[in-house]
């Protein structure tokens, strides 16, 4: 038995390592260990212990030695890797991640302080080759004979069938994670890291595509009596699907045809219209939430979040970072991880983008933003989307502004860029990406928490969460500034502002935002509940209690401007209609009108006062799932090509 051991003590090594960083991921992720997914776990670690041992004993020993240390460092890297990213963005990191390096380099610093924080993590996950070291003396790995190189492979394919047969009897999420659905959060949690990462790396190398299910029974929701007796017509163009169904040869692409054939479309409304011809002022505030609304602190955030219409149901579902808050504002589709490339190539036709439809109907158009106009992309999806004078820091903006701080001043880009819009001889829309609320939040890095810090410095909270509201400050500052500006100009009534975060201040732990939370916020959903402004002046007091997201402010803001477009053909709907309300959140829990479903637990808690029949909850989730996927091909496919003849 000894003797046993001693030839076969790779495949312990591999085992025991693989096992100890699940499940320390597990503990330090605050994952649930023991369930049906420790035993997949195990299984899978057997599995790829046996290859890596077979890889690891195929030269001789001291080659082998160091194999085994490189595997070794590479694994407690990757399982450090995802830690870190869950720890600072709040989602896991998967390879369509790779396209956003310059945001890893650009914020390198940010990084930095982030992962001194989590140190201790890091050295729980890097103890396995800390142990190899010290051990290293008494690791022998000698050359295998072919015959037992042989023999490991058989046992690790038996193992793997092993792996595939419990899947498949088991049969429940775990399988559908594994075969048919790209949930890298759920596939985590379920399946385990390095089976997720290998998984991960199979389907980017072979395009792999969830179904669309377009058998969805139909959810028969309750309308007011007085909605029924008005006729409104639907916010959809004249497409002829069925002929462009009869046409086509690309099956993904009639697939999608016959998707959009089934949609209904939302109905036009009493707000139809009713900003028409009005100037619009759009933001995207970087890490904007409700906890940095205060009477006192920000005066005018307050102002305008509980004025103008209101929206206390509203969500900024954080996935995939600052792009992905801002692809779902504006496109109006889901940011589901893994197809964002395309978005930042910006050669997709968009012939619904804000630009080109605000162009259609004569406005003159700007995009500004106070940091590098180059960041992820940005200028190029903003001119697929019709900006063509998209202005930022290194393409003019820093002549105007100090681009030489972090993070840049908002109020500094307010005052810069007013007077190229405000006497404009058309309607204007402007379209700002604010940059000075974001993190890392300390008075040591952040210009605009020290900018502001005499003003949050006595309050009762911690360092991160007076640093985030001084940053805040500043955004409050700019609409202030802007609001005076448009009523010197005479502007101000004729003016919509507009405003949605990206995502909720992630380099907050949830027991910071907790600090200034009204109510205890969940790490998954409540975490991204926000507000969504929009306001005129002359428009009273509306509130609108639907659940909303960032991707229906899009159609919303076309319903009120009285835009072309098809309301089939966005993901996102408007909020103003009489379309059920419904966010979408990266790891596919969702809330509706009628309650909320977190996925990883798999719970649905019913909003007081809602009923649903028993076959609710698994509808919503198949409606979900071809939301997201239909995003994505909408993207991969440029599907919107097919409809640029509506814009002429």
């Amino acid at each position: 038995m000894k003797e046993f051991l001693k030839n076969n003590m790779i495949v312990g090594i591999y085992f025991f390592i693989i096992l100890y960083l699940e499940i320390s991921f597990k503990l330090l992720t605050n994952s649930s260990i023991f369930n049906f997914s420790l035993f997949l776990i195990i299984i899978y670690s057997l599995f790829i212990s046996f290859i890596l041992s077979f890889i690891s004993s195929i030269f001789k020993s001291k080659i082998n030695k160091i194999i085994l240390f490189i595997i070794t460092i590479l694994l407690c890297f990757l399982y450090s890797l995802e830690v870190c990213v869950y720890k600072i963005f709040g989602f896991y990191f998967n390879l369509s991640l790779l396209g956003a390096t310059d945001q890893v380099f650009d914020f390198a610093k940010d990084g930095l302080v982030l992962v001194l924080k989590n140190i201790l993590a890091i050295l729980v996950l890097f103890l396995p080759i800390i142990v190899l070291i010290i051990m290293h003396k008494k690791i022998k790995i000698h050359q295998k004979s072919l015959i037992k190189d042989m023999l490991y492979l058989a046992v690790s394919l038996g193992l793997f069938l092993i792996f595939n047969v419990t899947l498949s009897i088991h049969k429940k999420e775990e399988y559908d994670l594994y075969y048919k659905v790209n949930n890298i959060e759920l596939s985590i949690k379920r399946l385990g890291v390095l089976n997720t990462f290998f998984l991960d790396l199979e389907r980017n190398m072979f395009n792999f595509e969830e179904s669309i299910d377009l058998d969805i029974p139909e959810i028969n929701y309750e309308t007011s009596e007085e909605e029924e007796n008005k006729e409104y017509e639907y916010n959809n163009l004249d497409i002829d699907f069925a002929s462009l169904i009869s046409k086509e040869s690309n099956a993904k692409i009639k697939l999608m045809h016959e998707y959009f054939q089934e949609e209904k479309g939302t109905k036009q409304n009493e707000y139809t219209n009713y900003f028409k011809g009005k100037n619009l002022i759009l933001f995207m505030a970087e890490s904007f939430n409700e906890i940095a609304v205060d009477e006192k602190l920000t005066p005018t955030l307050y102002k305008l979040v509980n004025s103008g219409f209101v929206f206390p149901n509203f969500y900024t579902p954080t996935i995939s970072s600052t792009i992905g808050g801002e692809f779902q504002e504006l496109t109006g589709l889901v940011a589901a991880n893994g197809f964002l490339s395309p978005w930042k190539k910006g050669e997709n036709a968009y012939p619904f983008g804000l630009a080109n439809s605000f162009n259609a109907l004569g406005y003159n158009t700007y995009a500004y933003h106070d940091h590098s106009y180059t960041f992820q992309n940005r200028n190029k999806y903003l001119s697929a989307l019709g900006f063509t004078n998209f202005k930022g820091c290194k393409n003019g903006l820093e002549k105007q502004i100090n681009c030489n701080i972090w993070p840049e001043s908002d109020v500094e880009m307010i005052e810069a860029t007013f007077n190229d819009y405000i006497n404009s001889d058309k309607p204007f829309m402007t379209y700002y990406v604010s940059v000075s609320g974001h993190g890392g939040y300390t008075f040591a890095s952040n210009a605009m928490s020290r900018k502001h810090k005499e003003e949050v410095i006595d309050l009762p909270y911690s360092e991160g969460i007076k640093a985030y509201l001084g940053a805040q400050i500043e955004l409050d500052k700019a609409l202030e500034l802007l609001i005076e500006k448009l009523s010197e100009a005479g502007k101000l009534d004729d003016t919509v502002i507009a405003l949605v975060g990206d995502h909720y201040p992630y380099m907050l732990e949830v027991e910071q935002v907790n600090e200034r939370s009204s109510y205890e916020k969940d790490a998954v959903i409540e975490i991204n509940h926000s507000n969504f402004i929009l306001w005129n002046n002359k428009l009273e007091t509306t509130t609108i209690s639907k659940v909303g997201s960032q991707i229906d402010v899009l159609p919303t803001i076309y319903n009120l401007f009285g835009v072309n477009y098809d309301s089939r053909l966005i993901i996102g709907k408007d909020i103003l209609s009489t379309e059920p309300g419904l966010a979408i959140f990266g790891n596919r829990s969702w809330v509706s009108d009628y309650g909320k479903y977190e996925a990883s637990s798999k719970k649905f808690t019913l909003k007081e006062g809602q009923e649903v029949d028993e076959n609710y909850v698994a509808t919503m989730n198949k409606i979900v799932a071809n939301k997201v996927n239909m995003s994505s091909y909408i993207l991969q496919y440029d599907y919107y090509k097919y409809f640029s003849y509506t814009r002429r």
